[in-house]
Order: C-alpha cells, then sequence, then structure tokens
C-alpha cells in the first residue's frame, strides 16, 4: 500500500489532478482540430473549457486534502466537480460538432441545430452548470469546516494551559 503522506496526500487528490492534466490534454487535442468541426467559433470555445476546466481540476486536486466533509458529500463534491468540468468539453464539443446555438447564440455564427440536437446540448449544459454550482459550494463548505477545526483545535491548548494556571494560584 502506498503511504498517503509519502506521496503528498490524499488518493483522491492526486485522481482529481490525473483528471485535470486528461482534460487538459483533451483541450489541447480539440483545439488542433478546429477546423474539421461545424462551428469553428465553438469549437474555439471548446478547445478554451478543455484547457480551462482542466486547470481548474488540477488546482482542487491540490487543495483536495483542505476540504473536509463528511464521506459521502465528499464524493457527491468530486463527482459534481468531474461531471461539470467533463460536461463543459464536452456539450461544448457536442455544440460546436453539430452547429447548436442554445449553448451560446453569439458563438452560433448563425447555425441551428436539429430541435434534438439544440435540446440535448442545452440539457447537457443546464445539467452541468448545476454540478459546477454544487461542486463549488460544497469545496467552499468542505475548506471552511477544515478552518473552523483548525481553529478550534489552535485554542484547545491555549485554554487548558489557562485552566491549569487558574487551577495552579
Amino acid at each position: 500500500m502506498v503511504d498517503a503522506n509519502r506521496t503528498g496526500g490524499s488518493g483522491h487528490g492526486r485522481r482529481m489532478m490525473w483528471h485535470g492534466v486528461f482534460l487538459f490534454l483533451i483541450g489541447l487535442v480539440t483545439g488542433t482540430q478546429e477546423r474539421r468541426f461545424k462551428n469553428m467559433r465553438m469549437a474555439l470555445s471548446a478547445h478554451l473549457e478543455g484547457v480551462m476546466n482542466g486547470t481548474f481540476l488540477m488546482a482542487l486536486g491540490a487543495i483536495w486534502d483542505n476540504v473536509e466533509l463528511p464521506r459521502s458529500i465528499e464524493q457527491a463534491a468530486r463527482w459534481t466537480a468531474l461531471y461539470g468540468t467533463y460536461g463543459n468539453w464536452l456539450f461544448t464539443t457536442l455544440g460546436a460538432a453539430m452547429g447548436t446555438a442554445v449553448a451560446n447564440p453569439i458563438l452560433s455564427e448563425g447555425h441551428v441545430g436539429e430541435p434534438w440536437q439544440e435540446r440535448v446540448v442545452g440539457l447537457g449544459f443546464k445539467s452541468m452548470r448545476y454540478a459546477f454550482l454544487t461542486c463549488v459550494v460544497l469545496v467552499l463548505v468542505g475548506l471552511a469546516r477544515r478552518r473552523a477545526a483548525q481553529d478550534i483545535a489552535a485554542e484547545s491548548p491555549a485554554e487548558s494551559r489557562d485552566s491549569a494556571l487558574a487551577s495552579a494560584q
């Protein structure tokens, strides 16, 4: 078994960083293929989503050991992070490939997909947004809980020292 302290943290943080680097790579590859998409402007956005969301996952993985949440809620935060980041790239890429306008009419360049394509991309973006919001709120709560736990731990030795001094007098 690998010692988490020796390797720099939890397995979840390292896996999150791995996904970040992988998504970053997917974003780079998407950027090399922009001309193959029906809507090249949306393909550029897909490239940027992959690169930016990959960077977000790397940063999230780096701080993951500072997120203090109950196990099931921590798991929900991880899965919503992965769905939100990969979904953001995927639905932007689908929008670029199908030429849909629902995600961003400004980038659509006059393209409009079939009604079913617009619905798929639109629902995908909506679900991804909620996943991202959920993830960020959970991570903020987890970081605040960690800070509160550290503050309590820092106060405890001082309180016990003060009570020991008071009882000695």
